[in-house]
Protein backbone atom coordinates (compact mmCIF):
# COMPACT_ATOMS: atom_id res chain seq x y z
CA UNK A 1 0.00 0.00 0.00
CA UNK A 2 1.71 3.02 -0.92
CA UNK A 3 1.78 6.16 1.54
CA UNK A 4 -0.99 8.25 1.29
CA UNK A 5 -0.79 12.08 0.21
CA UNK A 6 -3.26 14.74 2.00
CA UNK A 7 -5.37 15.55 -0.67
CA UNK A 8 -6.48 19.05 0.15
CA UNK A 9 -10.20 21.05 -0.41
CA UNK A 10 -7.85 23.00 -3.44
CA UNK A 11 -8.06 19.76 -4.87
CA UNK A 12 -12.04 19.92 -5.51
CA UNK A 13 -12.99 21.99 -9.20
CA UNK A 14 -14.51 25.28 -8.38
CA UNK A 15 -18.26 23.79 -9.80
CA UNK A 16 -18.18 20.89 -7.14
CA UNK A 17 -18.30 23.59 -4.51
CA UNK A 18 -22.21 23.63 -4.94
CA UNK A 19 -22.17 19.88 -3.69
CA UNK A 20 -20.89 21.05 0.20
CA UNK A 21 -23.07 19.73 3.26
CA UNK A 22 -22.94 15.55 4.15
CA UNK A 23 -26.07 13.69 4.33
CA UNK A 24 -26.90 11.48 7.50
CA UNK A 25 -26.41 8.29 5.82
CA UNK A 26 -28.74 6.14 3.48
CA UNK A 27 -31.05 4.90 6.58
CA UNK A 28 -30.87 1.75 4.69
CA UNK A 29 -32.66 3.05 1.16
CA UNK A 30 -30.39 2.04 -1.00
CA UNK A 31 -30.61 4.18 -4.36
CA UNK A 32 -31.37 1.12 -6.02
CA UNK A 33 -34.85 1.07 -4.10
CA UNK A 34 -37.41 1.42 -6.70
CA UNK A 35 -40.89 -0.50 -7.78
CA UNK A 36 -40.11 0.51 -11.06
CA UNK A 37 -37.27 -0.84 -13.45
CA UNK A 38 -34.33 1.86 -13.31
CA UNK A 39 -33.46 3.58 -16.33
CA UNK A 40 -29.24 4.31 -15.47
CA UNK A 41 -26.16 6.01 -17.44
CA UNK A 42 -23.21 4.10 -18.11
CA UNK A 43 -20.20 4.65 -16.88
CA UNK A 44 -17.87 5.75 -19.68
CA UNK A 45 -14.09 6.39 -19.95
CA UNK A 46 -14.00 10.05 -20.71
CA UNK A 47 -17.82 10.48 -21.64
CA UNK A 48 -19.73 10.40 -18.39
CA UNK A 49 -18.83 13.46 -16.84
CA UNK A 50 -20.49 15.54 -14.31
CA UNK A 51 -21.33 17.98 -17.52
CA UNK A 52 -23.15 14.79 -19.01
CA UNK A 53 -24.19 13.50 -16.09
CA UNK A 54 -26.16 16.54 -15.39
CA UNK A 55 -28.29 16.52 -18.69
CA UNK A 56 -28.89 12.57 -18.35
CA UNK A 57 -30.84 13.32 -14.43
CA UNK A 58 -32.77 16.30 -16.54
CA UNK A 59 -33.89 14.02 -18.97
CA UNK A 60 -34.93 11.11 -16.95
CA UNK A 61 -31.94 9.07 -15.81
CA UNK A 62 -32.54 7.53 -12.18
CA UNK A 63 -29.18 7.26 -11.28
CA UNK A 64 -25.79 8.34 -13.01
CA UNK A 65 -22.66 6.21 -12.68
CA UNK A 66 -19.76 8.12 -13.31
CA UNK A 67 -16.18 7.50 -15.72
CA UNK A 68 -14.03 5.00 -13.46
CA UNK A 69 -11.31 6.88 -11.55
CA UNK A 70 -8.22 4.83 -10.76
CA UNK A 71 -7.55 3.73 -6.81
CA UNK A 72 -4.07 3.67 -7.15
CA UNK A 73 -3.65 6.89 -8.86
CA UNK A 74 -6.51 8.42 -5.78
CA UNK A 75 -4.20 6.71 -3.06
CA UNK A 76 -0.90 7.82 -4.30
CA UNK A 77 -2.63 12.02 -3.40
CA UNK A 78 -3.57 12.69 -7.35
CA UNK A 79 -5.65 16.04 -7.16
CA UNK A 80 -7.01 15.35 -10.89
CA UNK A 81 -8.37 11.93 -9.81
CA UNK A 82 -10.13 13.51 -6.92
CA UNK A 83 -11.66 16.51 -9.31
CA UNK A 84 -12.71 13.45 -11.97
CA UNK A 85 -15.19 12.05 -9.54
CA UNK A 86 -16.53 15.53 -7.74
CA UNK A 87 -19.98 16.05 -8.52
CA UNK A 88 -22.68 18.39 -7.87
CA UNK A 89 -25.82 17.53 -6.36
CA UNK A 90 -28.34 17.59 -9.87
CA UNK A 91 -26.59 14.75 -10.61
CA UNK A 92 -27.83 12.36 -7.49
CA UNK A 93 -28.37 9.30 -7.30
CA UNK A 94 -24.56 8.98 -7.89
CA UNK A 95 -22.73 5.93 -7.81
CA UNK A 96 -18.41 6.30 -8.44
CA UNK A 97 -16.57 3.60 -10.56
CA UNK A 98 -13.37 2.66 -9.55
CA UNK A 99 -10.98 0.35 -10.61
CA UNK A 100 -8.03 -1.44 -9.42
CA UNK A 101 -6.73 -4.87 -8.08
CA UNK A 102 -5.51 -4.46 -4.71
CA UNK A 103 -8.36 -4.62 -2.42
CA UNK A 104 -6.66 -2.54 0.59
CA UNK A 105 -6.20 0.28 -1.91
CA UNK A 106 -9.76 -0.05 -3.21
CA UNK A 107 -11.08 -0.23 0.44
CA UNK A 108 -9.08 3.47 0.96
CA UNK A 109 -10.21 4.93 -2.53
CA UNK A 110 -13.78 4.02 -0.96
CA UNK A 111 -13.02 5.64 2.46
CA UNK A 112 -11.18 9.04 0.87
CA UNK A 113 -14.48 9.08 -1.56
CA UNK A 114 -17.09 8.49 1.24
CA UNK A 115 -15.31 11.23 3.32
CA UNK A 116 -14.50 13.94 0.61
CA UNK A 117 -17.34 13.70 -1.53
CA UNK A 118 -20.07 11.32 0.14
CA UNK A 119 -21.51 9.68 -3.22
CA UNK A 120 -24.90 7.22 -3.10
CA UNK A 121 -22.93 4.60 -4.18
CA UNK A 122 -19.64 2.57 -5.46
CA UNK A 123 -19.03 0.38 -8.32
CA UNK A 124 -16.46 -1.83 -9.00
CA UNK A 125 -15.18 -2.00 -13.13
CA UNK A 126 -14.84 -5.58 -13.64
CA UNK A 127 -15.90 -5.41 -16.80
CA UNK A 128 -13.81 -3.34 -19.15
CA UNK A 129 -12.53 -5.05 -21.81
CA UNK A 130 -9.64 -2.41 -23.05
CA UNK A 131 -6.41 -3.61 -23.24
CA UNK A 132 -4.34 -1.03 -20.81
CA UNK A 133 -6.58 -1.82 -18.36
CA UNK A 134 -6.78 -5.84 -18.49
CA UNK A 135 -3.13 -5.82 -19.03
CA UNK A 136 -2.57 -4.44 -15.12
CA UNK A 137 -4.69 -7.09 -14.05
CA UNK A 138 -8.38 -4.78 -13.92
CA UNK A 139 -11.55 -4.71 -15.31
CA UNK A 140 -12.73 -7.88 -16.88
CA UNK A 141 -9.17 -9.45 -16.21
CA UNK A 142 -10.89 -9.77 -12.84
CA UNK A 143 -13.08 -12.31 -14.11
CA UNK A 144 -10.24 -14.81 -14.26
CA UNK A 145 -9.17 -14.08 -10.21
CA UNK A 146 -12.58 -14.78 -8.89
CA UNK A 147 -10.79 -14.97 -5.50
CA UNK A 148 -9.33 -11.51 -6.03
CA UNK A 149 -12.64 -9.64 -6.69
CA UNK A 150 -14.15 -11.27 -3.74
CA UNK A 151 -11.33 -10.07 -2.29
CA UNK A 152 -11.99 -6.50 -3.13
CA UNK A 153 -15.98 -6.39 -2.97
CA UNK A 154 -15.48 -7.64 0.99
CA UNK A 155 -12.58 -4.94 1.84
CA UNK A 156 -15.23 -2.09 -0.02
CA UNK A 157 -18.05 -3.65 1.67
CA UNK A 158 -15.79 -3.24 4.77
CA UNK A 159 -14.92 0.14 4.41
CA UNK A 160 -18.53 1.73 3.65
CA UNK A 161 -22.43 1.73 4.90
CA UNK A 162 -23.06 2.66 1.18
CA UNK A 163 -24.21 -0.14 -1.33
CA UNK A 164 -21.19 -1.77 -3.52
CA UNK A 165 -21.96 -3.05 -6.96
CA UNK A 166 -19.73 -4.44 -9.67
CA UNK A 167 -20.16 -4.08 -13.43
CA UNK A 168 -19.12 -6.97 -15.45
CA UNK A 169 -19.73 -8.93 -18.42
CA UNK A 170 -20.73 -12.46 -18.88
CA UNK A 171 -17.00 -13.83 -19.04
CA UNK A 172 -13.79 -13.68 -19.96
CA UNK A 173 -15.06 -15.97 -23.37
CA UNK A 174 -17.48 -18.02 -22.71
CA UNK A 175 -21.06 -16.05 -22.14
CA UNK A 176 -21.66 -19.21 -19.29
CA UNK A 177 -18.68 -18.04 -17.23
CA UNK A 178 -21.13 -15.24 -15.44
CA UNK A 179 -23.10 -17.80 -13.69
CA UNK A 180 -20.48 -19.04 -11.53
CA UNK A 181 -19.09 -15.39 -11.28
CA UNK A 182 -22.49 -13.80 -10.32
CA UNK A 183 -22.31 -16.22 -7.55
CA UNK A 184 -19.35 -15.25 -5.91
CA UNK A 185 -19.55 -11.48 -6.46
CA UNK A 186 -23.26 -12.46 -4.09
CA UNK A 187 -21.66 -14.27 -1.85
CA UNK A 188 -18.98 -11.97 -1.04
CA UNK A 189 -21.81 -8.84 -0.30
CA UNK A 190 -22.09 -7.35 -3.92
CA UNK A 191 -25.37 -5.49 -3.20
CA UNK A 192 -25.76 -5.23 -6.92
CA UNK A 193 -24.43 -6.77 -10.80
CA UNK A 194 -24.46 -5.20 -13.49
CA UNK A 195 -24.15 -7.25 -16.54
CA UNK A 196 -23.39 -5.94 -19.98
CA UNK A 197 -24.26 -8.91 -22.39
CA UNK A 198 -21.01 -9.85 -24.37
CA UNK A 199 -17.67 -11.47 -23.22
CA UNK A 200 -13.89 -9.85 -22.89
CA UNK A 201 -13.27 -11.16 -26.42
CA UNK A 202 -16.09 -9.92 -28.06
CA UNK A 203 -15.49 -5.96 -26.83
CA UNK A 204 -18.72 -4.14 -28.37
CA UNK A 205 -18.55 -6.66 -31.29
CA UNK A 206 -21.57 -9.13 -32.07
CA UNK A 207 -24.86 -8.53 -30.67
CA UNK A 208 -25.55 -8.80 -26.40
CA UNK A 209 -26.94 -11.75 -25.13
CA UNK A 210 -30.32 -10.66 -22.84
CA UNK A 211 -30.80 -14.17 -22.48
CA UNK A 212 -27.68 -15.26 -20.91
CA UNK A 213 -27.96 -12.05 -18.85
CA UNK A 214 -31.71 -13.71 -17.63
CA UNK A 215 -30.18 -16.72 -16.79
CA UNK A 216 -27.69 -14.78 -14.90
CA UNK A 217 -30.15 -12.95 -12.71
CA UNK A 218 -31.86 -16.22 -11.96
CA UNK A 219 -29.20 -17.49 -10.30
CA UNK A 220 -29.01 -15.24 -7.44
CA UNK A 221 -31.32 -13.23 -4.60
CA UNK A 222 -29.73 -9.71 -5.69
CA UNK A 223 -30.66 -6.97 -8.11
CA UNK A 224 -29.17 -7.60 -11.79
CA UNK A 225 -29.35 -4.67 -14.29
CA UNK A 226 -28.83 -5.50 -18.09
CA UNK A 227 -26.49 -3.42 -20.34
CA UNK A 228 -25.82 -4.04 -24.04
CA UNK A 229 -27.73 -3.05 -27.08
CA UNK A 230 -30.46 -1.18 -25.49
CA UNK A 231 -31.02 2.44 -28.17
CA UNK A 232 -34.87 3.30 -27.67
CA UNK A 233 -37.87 2.25 -25.39
CA UNK A 234 -38.67 -0.49 -28.43
CA UNK A 235 -35.06 -2.24 -26.73
CA UNK A 236 -35.20 -1.54 -23.58
CA UNK A 237 -39.18 -3.09 -22.57
CA UNK A 238 -38.08 -5.95 -25.22
CA UNK A 239 -34.34 -6.40 -23.15
CA UNK A 240 -36.65 -6.65 -19.69
CA UNK A 241 -38.84 -8.76 -20.87
CA UNK A 242 -36.10 -11.57 -22.02
CA UNK A 243 -33.76 -10.46 -18.89
CA UNK A 244 -36.45 -10.09 -15.70
CA UNK A 245 -34.07 -7.23 -14.74
CA UNK A 246 -34.68 -4.13 -12.24
CA UNK A 247 -33.19 -2.33 -14.89
CA UNK A 248 -30.99 -1.17 -17.86
CA UNK A 249 -28.08 0.62 -17.78
CA UNK A 250 -27.86 2.57 -20.88
CA UNK A 251 -24.02 3.28 -22.46
CA UNK A 252 -23.71 4.42 -26.29
CA UNK A 253 -26.93 4.31 -26.71
CA UNK A 254 -27.11 7.88 -25.28
CA UNK A 255 -24.32 9.54 -26.60
CA UNK A 256 -25.98 12.43 -28.69
CA UNK A 257 -29.15 11.37 -27.59
CA UNK A 258 -29.30 11.54 -23.43
CA UNK A 259 -33.45 12.19 -24.51
CA UNK A 260 -33.78 8.27 -24.63
CA UNK A 261 -33.45 8.23 -20.86
CA UNK A 262 -37.29 9.79 -21.02
CA UNK A 263 -38.33 7.42 -24.46
CA UNK A 264 -37.59 4.61 -22.32
CA UNK A 265 -39.19 5.65 -19.42
CA UNK A 266 -42.64 6.63 -21.40
CA UNK A 267 -42.33 3.59 -23.50
CA UNK A 268 -42.48 1.05 -20.32
CA UNK A 269 -45.91 2.93 -18.96
CA UNK A 270 -46.98 2.74 -21.78
CA UNK A 271 -47.04 6.61 -22.46
CA UNK A 272 -46.47 8.67 -26.15
CA UNK A 273 -42.99 10.18 -26.34
CA UNK A 274 -42.06 13.36 -28.59
CA UNK A 275 -38.67 13.43 -30.04
CA UNK A 276 -37.41 16.68 -29.63
CA UNK A 277 -37.37 18.93 -32.59
CA UNK A 278 -34.35 20.74 -34.10
CA UNK A 279 -34.79 23.95 -31.68
CA UNK A 280 -34.53 21.50 -28.90
CA UNK A 281 -31.84 19.53 -29.82
CA UNK A 282 -29.48 22.45 -30.39
CA UNK A 283 -30.80 24.21 -27.06
CA UNK A 284 -29.65 21.53 -25.38
CA UNK A 285 -26.15 20.74 -27.14
CA UNK A 286 -25.47 23.84 -26.14
CA UNK A 287 -26.43 23.71 -22.86
CA UNK A 288 -24.25 20.64 -22.31
CA UNK A 289 -21.13 22.36 -24.12
CA UNK A 290 -21.82 25.64 -21.41
CA UNK A 291 -21.80 22.97 -18.58
CA UNK A 292 -18.86 21.17 -19.88
CA UNK A 293 -17.17 24.26 -20.52
CA UNK A 294 -17.85 25.07 -16.86
CA UNK A 295 -16.17 22.22 -15.56
CA UNK A 296 -13.18 22.21 -18.27
CA UNK A 297 -12.29 25.80 -18.59
CA UNK A 298 -9.41 27.07 -20.80
CA UNK A 299 -9.45 29.26 -23.54
CA UNK A 300 -10.67 26.92 -26.26
CA UNK A 301 -12.82 24.85 -23.39
CA UNK A 302 -14.52 22.95 -26.60
CA UNK A 303 -11.55 21.20 -27.95
CA UNK A 304 -12.09 18.07 -26.16
CA UNK A 305 -16.07 18.62 -26.41
CA UNK A 306 -16.08 17.51 -30.29
CA UNK A 307 -16.29 13.78 -28.85
CA UNK A 308 -19.89 14.64 -27.95
CA UNK A 309 -20.73 16.93 -30.98
CA UNK A 310 -20.35 14.13 -33.35
CA UNK A 311 -22.53 12.02 -31.53
CA UNK A 312 -25.12 14.78 -31.70
CA UNK A 313 -25.19 15.01 -35.09
CA UNK A 314 -25.09 11.27 -36.16
CA UNK A 315 -28.22 9.91 -38.05
CA UNK A 316 -29.30 13.53 -38.81
CA UNK A 317 -29.17 15.13 -42.65
CA UNK A 318 -25.99 15.86 -43.69
CA UNK A 319 -24.23 14.48 -40.48
CA UNK A 320 -20.93 13.88 -42.60
CA UNK A 321 -20.75 17.85 -43.85
CA UNK A 322 -21.67 18.89 -40.14
CA UNK A 323 -18.99 15.97 -38.33
CA UNK A 324 -16.60 17.47 -40.19
CA UNK A 325 -17.20 20.90 -39.18
CA UNK A 326 -17.52 19.79 -35.62
CA UNK A 327 -13.76 19.10 -35.60
CA UNK A 328 -12.71 22.48 -35.70
CA UNK A 329 -15.42 24.01 -33.02
CA UNK A 330 -12.94 25.56 -29.92
CA UNK A 331 -15.12 27.41 -27.91
CA UNK A 332 -18.77 28.54 -27.74
CA UNK A 333 -19.08 31.44 -30.80
CA UNK A 334 -17.84 28.16 -32.87
CA UNK A 335 -20.69 26.25 -31.53
CA UNK A 336 -23.39 28.81 -31.90
CA UNK A 337 -21.91 29.59 -35.38
CA UNK A 338 -22.35 26.04 -36.50
CA UNK A 339 -25.87 25.44 -35.32
CA UNK A 340 -26.99 28.47 -36.46
CA UNK A 341 -26.16 27.22 -40.10
CA UNK A 342 -27.59 24.06 -39.24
Amino acid sequence: MPAMIPLDSAALPPFAEAAGGRRSGNNGVFWFSSPTPLVVLAPMADMTDSAFGRLARRLGADAVFREMISAEALTRGNPATLAMAAFVPEERPIILQIFGTDSAMMAETVRILDERLDPDGFDINMGCPAQKIVGNFNGSALMREPAVAAAIVRAMKAATTKPVSVKTRLGWSRPEEILEFIRVLEDAGADLVTIHGRTKEQGYAGTADWEMIGRARQAVKIPVIANGDVIDGASARRCLEITGASGIMIGRGALGNPWVFGEIHAALADQPWTPPTTEEKNALILEHARLYAERWGGDEPLVTFRKHLIYYFRGTEGAKRWREQAVAVSTMEDLKNLLDTI
